[in-house]
C-alpha cells in the first residue's frame, strides 16, 4: 500500500497537472480573443431574420434583442462572441416558390435593414469589404445580406438586380428544391434531376452575378452544379455554410476534389456547425468541428477556410458551441491544435475579405458590359400563378391564323358566286 506521503505527493502531482492544463487553456483563450480583436470574425450564415418571422411575424417592435432568449443570437451573445461581421440570411421556404417567394424575400431583406436601424449601437449595414472594416473599427457588427435559395428570384434577372440594389451580396443558387433553372443538393440523394445541373438560364444567372459583383453561394447545390459553376464563374465562389464531406459524408458537405477546385478558384468554404453535417449524428463537440477545419486545411490550405455557423437555422449544435457567444472556444481549439496566428486570422475574416475584394474587382472589370436581359423561356416557368406578359402568345397566334384562313376561304367562295 502507498504511504500517506506517497498519496499526498501523487495528489499534488495530479493537481499540478490540472492547473497546468487550465492555465494552458486560458492562454489559448486569451490568444483567441486577442486575434478576434485584431481581425473581424466574419460568419457566412445566420438565420436570425427567419426567427423574427417565425416568432414575431417580423414585428421588431415586439422584440428586444438585448434580452431575447429563444434564439442562438442576441446582442449580449454577439458581443461576447466577438462577431465582427455577419451575413444575415434572407431565407423563405421552398413552398413559397411559384407563389409569394419574392414578396417574402423582400420582407426578410427589409427586416435586416430595420434591425440595423433599431440597434445602431450594435449593427452597421454593410455591402463591401471596406464597409466591414469600417464597422469593425467602429466596434459595430457589420451586417450583410445573403438570399438563401434561387427560388426567391422567381426566375427573374430583374429581381436579382433589384436584390443587389437593396444590399444583397450573395445568392445561394438553390435551397432544398429545384428551381426552373438549377438542381438542388437533394438530387445527390436520389431525387430527380430536372436540368442536368444548370439550365442555360442558370448559366445566365451565374454570369449576371459576376457582372453585379454578387457572391455565388454553392451551399445546397449538388456536386454537378458545384463543378459547373466553378468552370463558368469569373469570380471566387463561396460555400456560406457547408463542411467537409470526407469527415462527415453528408451530401450537404464539400468533397475533396471540389475543395481543390475552390482553392484554384480563390473561393472559400465557411464551415457549418450543424451536428448532422459535423459528425453525421445528433451530437457533436467543438473538437468535431475543428476536425473539419483541420481537414480542409490539409487538403487545400488555410486560404479557403471560413466560419459559417448556421445559428438559428438549425436545431442541433455542438456541445461547447451552443450559441454565437461560444465561437472563441473554437478559435482557442484551433490554436491548441497548432494553427498559427496568421492561419487563424485568415479563417476568421481575411479569407472572406479577399474573396469580396476579388469579386468587386471582377465587377469593376465588367462595368461596361450590359446587363444580361435574356428572359427564361416561358415554357420553363409556366404555371397557373404566372402571367405571360411580354412573351409571344402562341395560342392567340394560332387563333388569328385560323381566322385569317377562314376569311380567305369566305372571300374565295364569294368570288365564285354567279
Amino acid at each position: 500500500m502507498l504511504s500517506g506521503t506517497a498519496r499526498v505527493c501523487g495528489l499534488v502531482g495530479f493537481m499540478t497537472l490540472v492547473v497546468a492544463q487550465i492555465r494552458a487553456q486560458d492562454e489559448y483563450m486569451s490568444r483567441a480573443v486577442k486575434l478576434m480583436s485584431e481581425t473581424p470574425l466574419i460568419d457566412g450564415h445566420n438565420d436570425l431574420p427567419w426567427q423574427f418571422r417565425k416568432q414575431f411575424n417580423n414585428q421588431l417592435s415586439e422584440v428586444d434583442l438585448n434580452t431575447l432568449n429563444t434564439t442562438h443570437t442576441n446582442i449580449p451573445k454577439i458581443k461576447k462572441g466577438k462577431l465582427g461581421a455577419q451575413f444575415w440570411s434572407a431565407y423563405v421556404p421552398c413552398d413559397t416558390q411559384y407563389k409569394d417567394a419574392v414578396r417574402q424575400t423582400l420582407e426578410q431583406i427589409d427586416v435586416v435593414h430595420r434591425m440595423c436601424q433599431k440597434y445602431p449601437e450594435t449593427f452597421r449595414f454593410a455591402t463591401s469589404s471596406q464597409d466591414i472594416m469600417a464597422a469593425f473599427k467602429a466596434n459595430r457588427t457589420a451586417s450583410l445580406i445573403g438570399v438563401e435559395g434561387g427560388h426567391s428570384l422567381d426566375s427573374s434577372l430583374g429581381t436579382l438586380r433589384t436584390f443587389y440594389q437593396l444590399g444583397v451580396r450573395y445568392l445561394t443558387l438553390t435551397h432544398s428544391c429545384n428551381t426552373p433553372w438549377a438542381d438542388n443538393w437533394l438530387v445527390d440523394k436520389g431525387e430527380p434531376s430536372e436540368h442536368n445541373g444548370l439550365s442555360d438560364f442558370g448559366k445566365h444567372v451565374v454570369k449576371e452575378m459576376n457582372r453585379l459583383g454578387m457572391l455565388i453561394d454553392l451551399a445546397h447545390v449538388p456536386v454537378q452544379v458545384m463543378h459547373q459553376v466553378l468552370s463558368l464563374t469569373s469570380a471566387p465562389i463561396i460555400f456560406s455554410h457547408s463542411s467537409a464531406y470526407s469527415i462527415c459524408k453528408h451530401k450537404r458537405n464539400v468533397p475533396d476534389d471540389v475543395l481543390l477546385k475552390v482553392k484554384d478558384n480563390g473561393g472559400i468554404v465557411m464551415i457549418n456547425f450543424y451536428n448532422d453535417y459535423v459528425s453525421c449524428s445528433p451530437t457533436a463537440t467543438v473538437s468535431n468541428v475543428a476536425d473539419h477545419f483541420d481537414h480542409i486545411k490539409k487538403v487545400a490550405g488555410p486560404s479557403i477556410i471560413g466560419f459559417g455557423g448556421d445559428y438559428d437555422g438549425v436545431t442541433r449544435v455542438p456541445t461547447g458551441l451552443e450559441d454565437v457567444s461560444k465561437v472563441p472556444v473554437l478559435v482557442a481549439e484551433l490554436l491548441k491544435r497548432g494553427w498559427t496566428d496568421e492561419e487563424v486570422k485568415a479563417a476568421l475574416g481575411n479569407n472572406l475579405l479577399r474573396v469580396l475584394n476579388a469579386t468587386e474587382a471582377v465587377r469593376d472589370s465588367l462595368a461596361i458590359s450590359p446587363p444580361v436581359d435574356i428572359p427564361i423561356p416561358y415554357e420553363e416557368v409556366q404555371n397557373p400563378c404566372r402571367t405571360r406578359y411580354g412573351y409571344p402568345d402562341n395560342s392567340s397566334s394560332i387563333s388569328l391564323s385560323w381566322l385569317a384562313l377562314l376569311a380567305s376561304l369566305a372571300a374565295c367562295l364569294t368570288l365564285r358566286e354567279p
